[in-house]
């Protein structure tokens, strides 16, 4: 009778155990050969090493409990050999949402890798670089937090206001207009100091407005200068720009859009900021741009046109229309892609390469379809020769072409700032898998 009360109680409470147990082994399984395929995935295209700030995770205090998987919004983490590790570096931009998020302290976020340095700008704690009055807030010095790109911006001003007086027209003239740029010029405004706020894009938001993704994580509070304290949990890159809009707005910020920097010389005590537009006379400088740099162009004739920009920003807008995309990176097949799904739109794809290398798979495998399908035309080893009104001349292996076109989508990359900032004489390290 015994017996049988102890076999009814180990099927009744050993069961359920070993099917839990079952369940959390294959999952625990099937997450590591997830990891493990996405990781050779990204060595194979050559996509797995980070372009910024990025998390390092020490195996030894990696206990699994996957938060750092489950807080990342670019998925760039996953698990392999039953311990985390970045298997989409390509996708981190580095907002340190993992490291937040880990309950056992086991990842850092550091700059570069043993292969692939990263040069950062040295500043002082105020934020002051080895050249007395050019100060540096933001993405450039390497912080890819928004939160603390913001608080960056704010501390940066309080030092800039302390340096004000001369004669200067302007007590500090803000390069961008970010997160940092923002927060630092409010705060400028709060101090009632002569600034003016430059932005070579035609709408603020820095690196946010190109994230290519659903959400932006700021996990804490910020001071936002004049506006007071906000809270963000996860918000969307929409909502996040609609709220600088609205800040922008409701404070009468003045923001110069399309004002590109394009030269800074010392002027005595200050320095003459040459700008695309016009000249200004500063006591001090906030850089305040991001890593993107300017962006590359191609050097061709007709390139000056309106139909010509840098980046996609509504697919929509060319709804019918006979377009041109430059580029064989990610940014550049996504931008193809996009405009070839819009109904009547009729889109060419040159790369100078023979073929797209350091690319996502899946966005290789869209082109792919897009062009089976007739809607994507794709032109490897060709280079535009000259932009016209109503067409491009284009040369694809010594065969020249001629094709409509009423806009053209260049994406070439950017031109890293790290030439200018040496030019001016800031000093940069060059950080190899350290913070």
């Amino acid at each position: 009778m015994l017996e049988s009360i102890n076999l009814t109680t180990l099927l009744i409470y050993g069961l359920p155990f070993l099917a839990a147990l079952v369940w959390y082994v294959a999952t625990h399984q099937r997450r590591g050969r997830e990891g493990s395929a996405r990781l050779k995935q990204a060595v194979e295209a050559g996509l797995n090493e980070p372009a910024s700030l990025h998390p390092v995770i020490d195996p030894a205090k990696c206990l699994n409990s996957r938060a750092c998987v489950a807080a990342c919004p670019e998925d760039a983490i996953g698990i392999v050999n039953g311990r985390a590790e970045l298997v989409n570096a390509a996708a981190c931009i580095g907002h340190g949402a993992c490291m937040a998020a880990c309950p056992h302290d086991a990842i850092r976020l550091v700059f570069g890798t043993s292969k692939r340095g990263m040069d950062i700008p040295t500043v002082n704690p105020n934020f002051e670089t080895n050249v007395p009055g050019i100060f540096i807030a933001g993405e450039l010095g390497g912080m890819g937090l928004i939160r603390k790109a913001v608080e960056q911006g704010r501390q940066a001003m309080e030092s800039i206001a302390k340096r004000k007086g001369g004669a200067f027209a302007h007590d500090v003239v803000i390069i961008g207009a970010g997160p940092a740029g923002i927060s630092a010029s409010l705060a400028a405004k709060e101090k009632n100091l002569k600034f003016a706020t430059i932005e070579q894009e035609d709408s603020f938001g820095g690196t946010v407005y190109h994230y290519p993704r659903n959400k932006v994580v700021m996990t804490a509070p910020v001071q936002l200068p004049i506006v007071g304290k906000v809270k963000f949990g996860e918000v969307s890159k929409e909502k996040l720009l609609e709220f600088w809009t609205s800040v922008v707005k409701r404070t009468g910020l003045k923001i110069n859009f399309f004002e590109r920097m394009e030269t800074v010389k010392p002027d005595g005590q200050g320095f003459v900021v040459r700008t695309s537009k016009q000249e200004y006379k500063t006591r001090s400088i906030l850089l305040a741009m991001g890593r993107r740099g300017t962006p590359r162009k191609l050097g061709v004739k007709g390139e000056e046109q309106a139909k010509v920009v840098y980046r996609l920003i509504d697919p929509e807008q060319y709804r019918g229309r006979h377009v041109l995309v430059v580029g064989g990176g990610d940014s550049a097949l996504e931008a193809a892609v996009a405009c070839a799904e819009e109904p009547g739109t009729r889109v060419t794809l040159s790369y100078r390469s023979e073929a797209f290398s350091r690319v996502k798979q899946k966005n290789r495998e869209q082109v792919q379809n897009a062009e089976k399908k007739g809607k994507l035309k794709v032109l490897l080893s060709s280079n535009v020769e000259e932009i016209a009104a109503d067409s491009v001349s284009l040369d694809q292996g010594g065969k020249k072409l001629k094709i409509k076109n009423d806009a053209v989508i260049v994406c070439a990359g950017g031109i890293l700032p790290t030439p200018f900032l040496k030019e001016i004489g800031v000093q940069v390290d060059t950080k190899y898998g350290t913070a």
